[in-house]
């Protein structure tokens, strides 16, 4: 059994049940303070629907103790297909705390409790995969994009762990597939990175504190992951292309996967290149800490 499907073993004694208490609590607090208004700004099509779950991230970030280093800048352009690898749960808290774009998540994700319901609330476009819907699903997908919605796009299908990109799945990339220069869609590569915890390189030992993936159980991860202390995350925005720069959905699968790879690689190695190199990267700087 590979180390992908069996997972790897975590020291549970680097995590402190107390501050995991505390932070839990403080999640659900603010959990429970803001959804009442998200569930009313999306009934009433408000701007508040689109603020609130920035906002809403950002603050939880704030109480796990993320330090999230971007590199790169976002795509201005509305709508944009954002393509990112998928290491955690907590990649939604990264990403959402850094862009104005709903996600795009397996079914399956709609019935986890509380975070099923937040998912909703941020308008998550929810697709199976395999399904006989699949035209139905791209459909939802693309007129979503019509109507001006950036979204986010985890192509691997599922969460790996932290070392490695899965090859990305193609299917997905149909939505753009068909687009002409008159009406291209914007597609920006995003590799993310948890590269430190208190200071501390995560390497193969400490990586599956923060990566899910395998067989691991989701409720004593989360507990043992919001135990500990302050993790350092690399987010980095790959230089934008346009869907009519390529041939194919698996053209564009392969410039995302190899895009992706390379930002992941460079972030492990603690490399960056200086703005104007060939991936169109700027300096770093700090999101938020």
């Amino acid at each position: 059994m590979s180390v992908l499907q069996s997972g790897h073993p975590i020291d549970n004694r680097l995590s402190s049940p107390i501050r995991a208490t505390i932070r839990l609590a403080a999640y659900l607090t603010l959990t429970s303070l803001l959804l009442p208004f998200q569930a009313l700004a999306v009934l009433t099509r408000t701007r508040a629907s689109k603020v609130t779950p920035l906002l809403y991230h950002r603050l939880c970030a704030q109480i796990f103790g993320f330090r999230i280093r971007v590199h790169g800048r976002p795509s201005a352009v509305d709508p944009t297909l954002f393509v990112s690898n998928h290491v955690s749960y907590m990649d939604i808290t990264v990403l959402g705390s850094l862009l104005d774009a709903s996600f795009i998540a397996k079914a399956e994700v709609s019935k986890w409790p509380l975070f099923g319901q937040l998912a909703k609330l941020n308008r998550t476009v929810f697709v199976q995969r395999r399904s006989p819907r699949a035209a139905e699903q791209r459909d939802e997908i693309s007129g979503r994009l019509t109507n001006g919605d950036s979204l986010i796009l985890f192509p691997e299908g599922t969460s790996a762990d932290g070392l490695h990109v899965l090859p990305f799945k193609s299917a997905l990339f149909s939505v753009a597939e068909h687009r002409g220069k008159s009406n291209p869609l914007t597609i920006q590569p995003v590799s993310i990175s948890y590269t430190h915890l208190d200071g501390i390189p995560l390497g193969r030992c400490l990586l599956p504190h923060f990566a899910w993936y395998g067989e691991m159980t989701m409720v004593p991860h989360l507990f043992t992951l919001v135990g500990l202390g302050r993790v350092t995350i690399n987010v980095t925005f790959h230089e934008s292309a346009l869907s009519h720069e390529f041939h194919s959905r698996k053209e564009m699968a392969k410039y995302c996967h190899r895009m992706v790879s390379a930002g992941t690689s460079r972030s492990r190695q603690g490399h960056r290149k200086r703005a104007g190199h060939e991936d169109g990267l700027s300096q770093s700087r700090p999101a938020f800490s």
